[in-house]
């Protein structure tokens, strides 16, 4: 498995421990060079959303990967988490509505969780 596709892997199991609502994972590999995979996630708080991150920081550095960024923490309406290889957006919801990543980013190809347990 290519270390994005298992970061985007480690980093849905974490949003998903905190019960993240609607994970979208979009392949951003063939339209962009900022990233090979972005996670959207939306948390319904200010805590959750920050607990999102924490975890996700966490599982992430337990496997030996590292932030080159997090912007957003404090105020936690969007935590974006620079990873190179994956970039994860976690939002609360009215944020996510407003930006729409999805649809700005729809040119990549949308993956399921599942889809990321698969071998390459």
């Amino acid at each position: 498995m290519n270390r994005g596709k298992e970061m985007a892997r480690l980093a849905c199991k974490a949003l998903e421990d905190k019960k993240a609502v609607d994970i979208k994972v979009i392949d951003i590999e063939k339209v962009s060079i900022l990233a090979d995979y972005f996670i959207i996630a939306s948390g319904t708080n200010r805590n959750q959303v920050q607990a999102m991150a924490d975890n996700a920081e966490e599982i992430l550095g337990r496997a030996g990967y590292e932030p080159r960024q997090i912007e957003g923490y404090q105020n936690a309406n969007w935590i974006l988490m620079d990873y190179g290889d994956l970039v994860i957006h976690i939002f609360d919801e009215e944020n996510r509505l407003f930006y729409d990543l999805e649809r700005i980013w729809r040119d990549g190809q949308s993956l399921s969780i599942t889809d990321l347990d698969k071998a390459e």
